[in-house]
């Protein structure tokens, strides 16, 4: 491996910045942008002033709640950053938009109760086979000797971390960082470049043994270099530097930098790793599978309805040339002419007249479109590049429009938040007319909530979305329905009897006809069929009836004033005086669940499950996933509802869980009535 198999990266560059939660990305795109440049000083959290984070939501709650593009230029060359959250809640931002990066740099410290949240991430991107550094960051807080912190972090990574610096200790503080591929040391100053410095005897020893280890693990894909260090010859600077790059590329190993965002330090060294060793749109191309025509082909990373200003789709444009004005086709199907074509600038988006490979601009108006589609200026529609799944949301809130005649309004902007983002879906419940949201955690619909009042104007109220208790029976009887009205003119007559008994669970509703000569005419058997249904609806307890076979044996009709509803009205009226003398019998819910979660909250997540009345099945190590283990229940639906909220508190944020409904079991005795007194009370 060698100068032959490189070739330096051209054009435009887009880096994703992705990282644990709370781990200090969007004070690293402050520091980048005011290095590089294209803002006067970096903003902060605290100041509510920086470019990422910048929606009333983000700084409310003082962290990230979506995506944030910016673009600049370094030593000539034009980046695009994208600024991911870190939290696991907002995660599908970063999912969506991954696919089309060149590379992407993980901000990380010294923490290990962050260890299970950097897996995932080191994990998204290992699957998609995106080239990572890792900037170690808060490094003026670190507490023990690089090494000790490499090993904490090297389970989070399936390929080996590399570092590319190691600290200058000044008594316990770290005063600036030693190149080992550059071979140059460096004092840290805040907020200016950093400044060369010659090594003493101790940091050179240092500088020696770490730069061996480097050269070491990029031995390990490389046999030149590994016949030179074999006869201890020093291999050339160049070379180093090819192997670097070569490796990163190929995702052998993972470049670990060191700095301080809020102070600026090490963001220079980091802009020129990035300069020299990421790789260009050609190669996220060929990741991707992109051919080699004239036709312009983009990705959708993320979308946007903006308050006034229409929708607006976030693009990388990954081969040819767009204008505005072009009609495009969608791998989900739409077409769409292009109105507006916006460069994601620092402070003030600016209009371009078109955009080309490797650019990062916001394509306006492609109403048809959606996050996560391949876009192309050809005639036929392209396949999807990639298919990015939401994760299976884990939390759900009832909403209605505070004022009733938002209802539309609401659900126009509900259809909008769940287009921009995908992981948040509605579900109207057909029994209790319902709107219920779903979503990936407690933050995640708190700001999804606070968004319909900012960005959309509507207010809505909440509550917890309903179980879905049933009931059925114990009981056979039979039960004659009549319905007579006179009331001038034709009168309304039915008259039916029917057989109810218990079904096995899980057999629903089934009707039977036996009817004998006539008694009833052929022509109102299916009225009583819907009748018999329509009883069931409701239940004495107050839930829809299940498991329940309704036979007609017999009736009577009159030639004039019998109906198809008389008959349907007399079915439900037999079938809803017949079920409370049927034994009722209250029915929940149960789903299995399962849940992911580092080893050391195994313990904490069975004694979750065994309060809410968990029936633990078993657990097993999480498959392909060192440190993590997969435990299995049976959990009643009632005690689903805020299961996330305990199982991220046990778990560092990290842990996460499916549900599938098994079987519906029998609620008696006291924990019955209470569910049907509070059912009764908010009806």
């Amino acid at each position: 491996m060698g100068q032959d198999n490189l070739r330096s990266p051209r054009g435009p560059r887009c880096i994703a910045l992705v990282g644990p939660f709370q781990s200090g990305k969007t004070t690293l795109l402050e520091a980048i942008l005011a290095r590089t440049g294209a803002i006067p000083k970096a903003g902060t959290i605290e100041a509510c002033n920086t470019v990422g984070d910048s929606s009333p939501q983000a700084r409310h709650h003082r962290m990230s709640v979506g995506l944030t593009a910016a673009t600049t230029t370094f030593m000539g060359d034009s980046y695009t950053f994208i600024d991911c959250p870190g939290s696991v809640e907002f995660a599908h931002d970063m999912r969506a938009a991954l696919p089309a990066v060149d590379a992407a740099v993980i901000v990380c410290e010294a923490d290990e109760r962050k260890l299970p949240q950097l897996q995932l991430i080191m994990r998204e991107l290992e699957d998609l086979g995106i080239p990572r550094f890792l900037f170690l960051n808060k490094i003026d807080k670190a507490n023990k000797r690089i090494r000790e912190t490499l090993a904490t972090l090297q389970p989070a990574s399936r390929t080996p971390l590399v570092l590319r610096q190691i600290p200058i200790w000044k008594g316990d503080l770290i005063a600036g960082f030693v190149d080992l591929a550059l071979e140059r040391a460096f004092v840290y100053r805040e907020h200016m470049p950093s400044e060369v410095i010659e090594l003493e005897a101790g940091d050179l020893d240092r500088e020696k043994e770490a730069r061996l280890t480097m050269l070491e693990k990029l031995a390990d894909h490389d046999d030149r270099l590994l016949e030179q260090l074999l006869e201890d010859i020093p291999p050339p600077r160049d070379e180093v530097f090819d192997d670097l790059a070569s490796e990163l590329r190929e995702g052998q190993i993972c470049p670990v930098l060191l700095g301080c965002a809020t102070r600026e330090n090490g963001v220079l060294r980091l802009l020129k790793a990035l300069r020299h060793e990421a790789p260009d749109v050609a190669a996220t191309a060929e990741r991707l599978g992109v051919s080699n025509e004239t036709t312009a082909l983009a990705y959708v990373m993320k979308t946007t309805h903006l308050q006034h200003g229409g929708k607006l789709s976030l693009t990388r444009i990954l081969r040819g040339h767009i204008a505005d004005g072009d009609t495009v086709q969608s791998s989900g199907g739409g077409a769409g002419r292009i109105s507006g074509i916006v460069a994601p600038n620092v402070g003030s988006d600016t209009k371009r007249a078109s955009a080309a490979a490797g650019e990062t601009v916001s394509l306006g108006k492609l109403d048809a479109v959606k996050t996560g589609d391949t876009l192309t200026t050809g005639k036929t529609v392209p396949e999807a590049l990639v298919d990015v799944v939401p994760t299976a949301p884990v939390l759900a809130t009832a909403l209605a429009a505070t004022d009733r005649k938002d209802d539309v309004k609401l659900g126009q902007a509900l259809t909008r938040l769940v287009e921009e983002d995908p992981s948040l879906s509605v579900v109207h419940n057909q029994l209790t007319h319902q709107m219920v949201l779903w979503g990936q955690g407690e933050m995640h619909l708190r700001v999804a909530v606070e968004r319909l009042q900012d960005r959309f104007g509507v207010s809505v109220k909440q509550h917890a979305p309903p179980v879905g208790y049933q009931e059925t029976i114990r009981k056979t009887i039979t039960q004659r329905g009549r319905h007579k009205k006179q009331s001038g003119g034709h009168g309304q007559f039915g008259d039916v009897v029917l057989a109810i008994k218990p079904l096995p669970r899980g057999s629903g509703f089934v009707f039977i006809e036996k009817i004998v000569g006539g008694a009833v005419p052929k022509n109102y058997i299916g009225a009583v069929e819907e009748g018999a249904g329509d009883g069931l609806a409701r239940g004495p307890l107050g839930f829809p009836v299940i498991d329940v076979e309704v036979t007609l044996t017999d009736g009577s009709y009159h030639s004039v004033d019998s109906s198809d509803q008389a008959f349907r009205t007399a079915a439900r009226i037999g079938v809803t005086e017949a079920l409370p003398q049927c034994a009722p019998v209250l029915l929940e819910p149960i789903h299995v669940v399962e849940i992911v979660c580092p080893t050391d909250a195994t313990a904490k997540i069975n004694s979750i499950l065994s309060g809410r009345r968990g029936q633990i099945l078993g657990f097993d190590t999480r498959e392909g996933w060192t440190g993590w283990d997969l435990v299995r229940a049976m959990m009643p639906e009632a005690e689903i509802g805020d299961l996330i909220v305990e199982v991220r508190s046990a778990t560092a944020g990290a842990g996460g869980f499916t549900r599938q409904f098994d079987h519906m079991s029998e609620v008696t005795g006291r924990a019955a009535d209470q569910i049907i007194a509070a059912h009764r009370a908010a009806a």
